[in-house]
């Protein structure tokens, strides 16, 4: 995991890849209790018996907005960033989802710094990153996050 203590040494990195986390199985159990979360109950989710006849993949997937949701968890494998008040998350430029996650699938995220801006003390880090699928070559998803980093 990479450490960062100020500014200067998360710059550094800049057009790094900053780290990789670990694999996350996506079971039917997450995707069960997004969907109640989220009130989206569509079949090609939570109906396993319809998805096993029905689904092109013959069972459920994942909802894109869960793959997305797991970003902050992931990232938080990936960099810790010490001295900070707060942090925001400011946006997402060119998201695209590649491919459905079938349930029972491992993601994790690779992230490579991709922009950095000091905004009167407030750190943009813009980071470019992908959700993998265990084996497969195509992400499940990939774009650039944004986080507004306020350190002390």
């Amino acid at each position: 995991m990479l450490i960062v203590n100020s500014y200067e040494e998360f710059a550094s990195h800049l057009g790094e890849e900053l780290g990789r986390s670990e694999w996350l199985e996506v079971n039917q159990e997450r995707i069960n209790l997004f969907a109640d979360a989220t009130l989206d109950h569509q079949w090609i989710h939570v109906d396993v018996e319809r998805a096993k006849t029905e689904s092109p993949y013959q069972s459920t997937i994942a909802h894109g907005y869960l793959t997305l949701s797991l970003l902050p968890y992931l990232w938080d494998q990936v960099i810790t960033v010490n001295n900070i008040k707060m942090l925001v998350n400011y946006g997402m430029d060119n998201m695209r989802f590649g491919q459905p996650v079938v349930t029972g699938s491992r993601v994790r995220l690779v992230a490579k710094l991709h922009n950095i801006q000091d905004l009167r003390g407030i750190c943009k880090a813009e980071v470019s990153f992908k959700i993998e699928i265990e084996g497969q070559r195509k992400p499940a998803l990939e774009g650039i996050a944004s986080f507004l980093y306020y350190f002390k």
